[in-house]
């Protein structure tokens, strides 16, 4: 995506072929701050922290944190030792286990003096990987947009509604649930792009409404709670979200306040669409609510907000009484049931388990 008039990804290798910068999506919207990640330290508190957010790219971030410890530790211990820090430090979303696995399994089969060169090509190929699979994604929900905008009136919008960040900031390029977005208005499709403000982070009103606007695409900004007024109103024509993990039998489990949204437009006949690249689908888990892990994170997301005041500083307020204590569960379970369609790198899945086999039999 372009920021000003130079493209930019979330994520790339330095000159030096060993440091990784990234965009620090903590001071978005009011500051575009880049950050160099040096050490295996600096990786995990990008991640935990959320210098870097979303699935993808947490999992994409991840293996150049692998890849920076092969300079200091090449060994089957080393490798070992860098699972478990980077592993811990987000754990709802898939990808960051599924791209740990993939740079252990690579590496281990190699010699230790080979791996750390083979480390950082494997996590190029990673990035790589993801920014096609959005693309595909893209492809493959355009054509339910294409379809929505042909049951359009002459200079009528479609009207799609987003929760969370499922952007490009969220990807090393084009982003999952944005993906189809980007896509429809290269096309030119006239679309309308509802943004959730989502709670208590706001990575809908600071990331996608900046991704939007940085892109020139219409949209509005609405509080969370807004969603299902504008369903019953007949002014949202779709809902694409993103998924942090993806059950085998198709749960998904999203930003909170997405489970919200899928029982709205389910009972508004609105579709409810999930982005899902294929790393996102954990194999080995059936019932979302009784198995995925829901990170708790700290009270002070619900407590404090963060902004930029009239004079320019940008600083956090508390907006609730000292002393009353917050839960901040980070993600929710929005059951397949509630889901009309899983848009896969392969095309639009049913989301089941059936569903899911047919799009990826090599799964068994």
């Amino acid at each position: 995506m372009k920021v000003g008039d130079r493209h930019y990804r979330t994520i790339w290798l330095n000159a030096d072929g060993r440091s990784v910068d990234i965009i620090d999506q903590r001071w978005l919207p009011h500051e575009f701050r880049i950050v160099t990640l040096k050490t295996v330290a600096d990786v995990a508190t990008a991640i935990r922290d959320m210098w870097v957010r979303g699935a993808p790219l947490i999992g994409v971030t991840a293996a150049y944190g692998v890849a920076i410890a092969m300079g200091g530790d090449a060994s089957d211990a080393g490798l070992d030792a860098v699972w478990e820090t980077l592993h811990k430090t987000r754990p709802t979303a898939i990808n960051l286990k599924w791209a740990l696995d993939e740079m252990r399994k690579f590496l281990r089969a190699l010699p230790e003096a080979q791996r750390q060169a083979a480390a950082y090509v494997r996590a190029a190929e990673i990035a790589e990987e993801d920014v096609e699979l959005n693309r595909a994604m893209g492809r493959h929900g355009l054509e339910i947009i294409k379809k929505i905008a042909a049951r359009k009136k002459p200079g009528e919008r479609v009207n799609i509604l987003t929760h969370c960040n499922a952007g490009w900031l969220a990807t090393v390029d084009y982003g999952t649930a944005t993906a189809p977005i980007y896509l429809a208005v290269e096309a030119g499709i006239a679309v309308h792009v509802y943004v959730d403000e989502t709670r208590p982070r706001n990575q809908g009103a600071q990331l996608t409404a900046w991704e939007m606007n940085t892109n020139n695409i219409p949209h509005t900004l609405i509080v969370d709670n807004a969603g299902g007024h504008l369903m019953q109103h007949g002014e949202v024509d779709m809902v694409i979200v993103g998924t942090d993990r993806t059950t085998a039998d198709g749960d998904v489990c999203n930003k909170i306040g997405t489970y919200l949204k899928a029982l709205a437009a389910k009972d508004n006949d609105v579709p409810f669409y999930v982005a899902l690249p294929s790393p996102t689908i954990d194999w080995t888990v059936h019932d979302g609510v009784k198995e995925i892990p829901i990170e708790e994170r700290h009270g002070d997301e619900v407590t404090f907000v963060q902004g930029r005041s009239d004079d320019g500083k940008i600083s956090k307020l508390r907006i609730s009484p000292e002393g009353s204590p917050a839960a901040n569960p980070a993600f929710d379970v929005t059951p397949a049931r509630l889901i009309t369609g899983l848009i896969t790198e392969r095309g639009i899945a049913e989301a089941s388990r059936a569903g899911l086999k047919r799009m990826f039999p090599e799964r068994g």
